[in-house]
């Protein structure tokens, strides 16, 4: 390595000098705060100096004169003094070291910037997502707006992540993401009404960013948070930056001038929220399931997709460690970024016209559609059925035939079979047969040749009477049965509609004929339908699960008994579920079990009954059913 002298002191990129006495026990390392420096570089094996130094370097600025300097004031101190002198020849900086390492003395610093603060608190590399466990405000350790919630709250029994791996398999949440999250879906909330109080920009997608795209988010506190001691007082606004694995915020007070700080701690000026607001937007644009899940908890801000959002948040990034700057954002390039609210605009438009009440006056069939024999087939349900808003539509365009099949899929239990009937009594169609397609559907669904008298007759179905004649037919779990034994629906449901029945004759499709046909999804024993068969439905429509409303109404009405347990039979089910769903069990609990229950329960007693309507929901799962019991407990039975 070549050496050169510069006023007697040997100088290269890396010089020791030896000790008679002692040898310094550690080599200063480039300081991660360092990183866009070039740098001369000289460590000293120290002798017994008059004064106390562990070591010292000097770095200067890339494509510059400026020169830092490094004094480590003490030996074992955790960040040692630096210094920074502004626009002076190499020859003084070694000036300096000449007088520390040769001649022992202590070198003058009046003259030099103490940028300590600056240098190792400027920026940190952090596991945010870890940290922010271990982070809580000192006035609340409740969630701000976060049903309830406090810091580390156990909601195992709302969501259990795929990938936890937490000791006890628990769902934990924790204050910092918890209130990011709350506030960024407030935010976006508040664009999709027109009251825009914060906006980020995005980049398009890069393949080089490890991290995901960079994202600039801005944000004015809202006044509530400064009022509740969520942040404090003096911070009007945040701005935050993330490109790759580095988060660059900012503070701004009412004035909209940079509020000045650093990175030692990240209490003062709660750092933690725009970090985790600006790595939420990043999270929208780059995960499609979890955008969806914000967009459904900006419309309908639950409890449970509260806490799902927040532990797929933390599970997608719980091992990433990013480098956290504090610094004035004045000079950032968002030349080519995209806006979020201009596409929240377009979806704000979407959400307006979807909402807009369209009146429906439901048009039925005309009075000599059908036969009187046939009118006497027309579905007559009790008050207790209320034909859903958005079925409307769809009794309309059966009764006019622009919808021939209909196909209702949702959970068990949901009124897949009720919305059938509500349909055919809104429009005064009647049911000519309802199939359950078990395992045991055969091929006689058109009908059969059977004895009659010295003969044999062909006889043929209600099914085949319905597609003659006119009116509808139900297939119930469409998918359990056999593909062979619903072959006919695809000529029957096509454009010429007809089907051909065993004694050869052709029967043409009725203009009058509808096909409804319900299935659950994912249930043990079920099929995929035949492409075929499924893409000659004119309308598929999800049931989703019956409101807390229609439940209530529902037993009342058929088990008036219940009524003042009602809330607490609701409670046992909504736990269940949630139990169900967050261990992803192969179990089925639906409305009708309530219903069992409430009824066994008159004679039985509600802890009894529930042994013989209930628990066997676990189908022989010991631990699920020592679960139910213990949920039974939580609730007292006597009336």
């Amino acid at each position: 390595m070549a050496e050169e002298t510069v006023e007697g002191i040997s100088h290269e990129k890396k010089v020791t000098y030896p000790c008679t006495t002692r040898k310094f026990a550690g080599i200063a390392k480039i300081i991660a705060g360092l990183r866009d420096f070039s740098y001369e570089h000289l460590v000293v094996d120290l002798k017994d100096y008059p004064f106390s130094v562990s070591y010292i370097q000097t770095y200067r600025l890339k494509d510059s004169d400026n020169y830092l300097i490094e004094i480590g004031k003490e030996i074992g101190e955790e960040h040692p003094q630096m210094f920074r002198l502004m626009d002076v020849e190499p020859a003084k900086c070694l000036e300096i070291f000449r007088s520390v390492c040769v001649d022992a003395t202590e070198p003058e610093l009046t003259a030099w910037k103490d940028v300590t603060r600056e240098v190792f608190f400027s920026k940190v590399e952090l596991n945010v997502f870890k940290t922010a466990y271990r982070v809580v405000r000192e006035n609340s350790s409740e969630i701000y707006k976060g049903f309830g919630f406090k810091h580390l709250s156990d909601v195992t029994q709302y969501y259990v992540h795929p990938d936890n791996q937490s000791y006890k398999g628990t769902t934990t949440l924790c204050q910092p993401i918890g209130e990011a999250v709350v506030l960024f879906a407030q935010m976006l909330k508040e664009t999709l009404n027109g009251k825009v109080f914060g906006d980020y920009y995005f980049s398009d997608a890069n393949a080089e960013d490890n991290g995901g795209r960079s994202v600039y988010l801005t944000i004015e506190v809202p006044e509530e948070y400064r009022v509740s001691g969520v942040v404090p007082r003096e911070i009007h606004s945040y701005d935050a930056l993330v490109e790759d694995m580095s988060v660059s915020i900012a503070a701004y007070d009412k004035n909209g001038d940079y509020i000045e700080g650093d990175m030692e701690h990240l209490h003062p000026l709660y750092k933690l929220l725009p970090v985790f607001l600006v790595l939420l937007g990043r999270e929208m644009e780059d995960n499609l399931d979890f955008r969806k899940i914000m967009e459904n908890f900006v419309e309908n801000p639950v409890a449970d997709i509260f806490v799902n959002l927040h532990e797929d948040f933390y599970q997608n990034h719980k091992m990433d460690e990013y480098e956290i700057t504090y610094s004035d954002h004045d000079d950032i390039d968002l030349t080519g970024w995209h806006l979020c609210s201009a596409s929240w605009e377009v979806m704000r438009e979407n959400i307006k016209e979807a909402k807009k009440k369209v009146v429906n006056d439901i048009i039925q069939f005309p009075e000599d559609a059908f036969t009187e024999e046939q009118k006497t087939l027309i579905p007559h349900l009790s008050s207790e059925f209320v034909l859903p808003e958005n079925l409307k539509s769809v009794c309309n365009a059966v009764t006019a035939g622009d919808l021939l099949a209909v196909l209702f899929h949702g959970p068990a239990g949901t009124g897949k079979t009720i919305s059938c009937k509500l349909v055919a009594q809104a429009i005064g169609m009647p049911i000519m047969e309802t199939i359950n397609c078990t395992e045991n559907l055969d091929e006689f669904v058109l009908g059969k040749y059977i004895p009659q008298d010295d003969k044999i007759i062909f006889k043929e179905s209600y099914v085949t009477k319905a597609i003659r004649e006119g009116g509808a037919v139900v297939f119930e779990e469409i998918n359990f049965a056999k593909p062979q034994y619903l072959a006919f629906l695809n000529s029957l449901l096509d454009d010429n509609g007809f089907v051909r029945l065993d004694n050869g004759e052709v029967v043409k499709r009725n203009p009058n004929f509808r096909f409804f046909a319900t299935m659950n999804m994912g249930y043990f024993g079920t099929k995929e339908l035949n492409q075929a068969l499924f893409n000659r439905f004119s309308a598929i429509i999800e049931i989703a699960a019956l409101s807390d409303e229609a439940i209530s109404r529902m037993l009342t009405t058929r088990v008036p008994e219940c009524t003042p347990l009602v809330d607490k039979i609701i409670g046992v089910y909504h736990k269940i579920k949630k139990k169900v769903e967050a261990e992803e069990l192969d179990v089925v609990i639906s409305p009708r079990n309530l219903e069992n229950w409430a009824r066994l329960a008159k004679y039985d007693g509600y802890v009894k009954a529930a042994e013989k309507t209930i628990i066997p929901v676990a189908k022989c799962d010991r631990a699920l059913e020592d679960t139910i019991r213990g949920i039974m407990m939580l609730y007292k039975w006597k009336i």
